[in-house]
């Protein structure tokens, strides 16, 4: 038998419920696909409050060096307070491992509530640049000896003139690079080519930031034609040649512009690649497109050294912890995203599979449940852990 070791943090708040309910899932689904050739062995890992009551941080230099050796895990939601000069635990996740890449494919699954008349029309795949932009962390709060430092190298070194208050701001910085940007885009056009994809449409707000997020469209455009050989065809769009099917359309829109257009033309986009903060309004916008962020799975990869994590992409729920409410389907599905991404496609498939029938008949949590009969459509409550079982018995 391979033993197949994946490190896993429970997460705070609902995250107790939903791993326990997806470790179950992804064990199931290994047994069901490959009998007893192979079998995942969950190994803990201590991030967040479990953590802080165990160790005294928040994230222990152990954490970090077992995904740098073994490469994989998968976490649930971790709480960062706001406003009070705690950094994000995911953000550092992803600074200290450099996963680059924060994943988030959004498909609909028929019969999920959704405020759209046609979210079946939402198919896209977003590559979000994860170590960059505002994310990077570069800010000083304002009337701080750095904050007043920083502004005065601006106004008196640099001739700023557009701080219209300097004495009471907070300021930040946003780096991205031209390395940054191509590595990303890289990506993304990588993927789009693999998995046969339409498009790959670079979001930026460039017609404003002209240097930062202009560089990186006019950044994605040189990559595209540098290494992918993008032509410009006769009615002026640039694409990829493919031998024996379309060619891969290589396009950009600016990110107001795309946040109304998911909502009017959603198959107009297919791949998404896009910087930081670009793309976690992207994320989250597309996932209350098909059902909302309780569904939408989600991964943080660096596609060159072959680290992941995993992840569950909503928030810690605290007011419905521990009362078996919680749906697991972010984390489950974004398990399901980790098999394919061990190799272990035929799990990956079973789990999907299943998570459709049970939406199909109706079999769902609270979220869910609530929404349908507000449509009149007849459904079963299930908690998180029946949830989970019924998963499995479909398995």
């Amino acid at each position: 038998m391979e033993h197949i070791r994946i490190g896993y943090i429970e997460g705070d708040g609902i995250g107790s419920e939903i791993t326990s309910a997806m470790k179950a899932v992804v064990a199931a689904a290994v047994k069901a696909s490959y009998g007893q050739k192979k079998q995942i062995e969950f190994v803990e890992l201590l991030a967040g409050q479990k953590a802080l009551a165990q160790t005294g941080s928040s994230l222990p230099d152990e954490t970090i060096a077992y995904i740098q050796e073994h490469k994989v895990a998968i976490k649930g939601p971790l709480a960062t307070a706001v406003g009070q000069g705690q950094r994000s635990l995911n953000v550092e996740l992803r600074q200290r491992l450099d996963l680059y890449t924060c994943l988030r494919p959004v498909e609909y699954y028929d019969g999920v509530p959704s405020p759209l008349k046609r979210p079946e029309l939402i198919d896209m795949v977003v590559f979000r640049e994860n170590t960059e932009d505002i994310y990077a962390g570069i800010e000083w709060d304002a009337d701080t000896d750095e904050a007043k430092t920083v502004i005065s190298f601006l106004t008196d070194r640099m001739g700023v003139d557009k701080i219209r208050f300097p004495h009471s701001s907070s300021i930040g910085v946003k780096p991205v690079s031209k390395e940054g940007s191509e590595r990303l885009i890289r990506s993304a056009i990588d993927w789009a080519l693999k998995n046969q994809r339409r498009s790959v449409t670079l979001v930026h707000k460039g017609n404003i930031m002209k240097y930062t997020e202009g560089g990186f469209r006019r950044w994605g455009y040189e990559l595209a034609q540098r290494e992918f050989g993008a032509q410009r065809r006769d009615d002026g769009s640039i694409a990829i040649p493919r031998s024996g099917m379309e060619d891969l359309l290589i396009n950009d829109c600016i990110c107001d512009a795309f946040l109304q257009n998911i909502l009017i033309k959603s198959d107009a986009y297919d791949v998404i690649a896009t910087l930081n903060l670009n793309g976690d309004y992207i994320s989250d916008a597309l996932a209350a497109g098909v059902g909302g962020i309780g569904i939408a799975p989600g991964a943080n990869i660096n596609w060159e050294s072959g680290h992941a994590i995993f992840e569950a992409t909503h928030g810690t729920a605290p007011d419905i912890a521990g009362k078996d409410m919680a749906n697991p389907l972010s984390l489950i599905l974004s398990s399901a995203m980790m098999l394919s991404y061990l190799g272990l496609d035929e799990a990956e498939r079973r789990i999907r599979q299943a998570v459709r029938q049970t939406i199909a008949e109706g079999s769902v949590t609270a979220d869910f449940y609530h929404a349908m009969a507000k449509e009149g459509r007849s459904a079963t409550l299930l908690g998180t852990r029946s949830y989970a079982d019924r998963l499995i018995a479909l398995l």
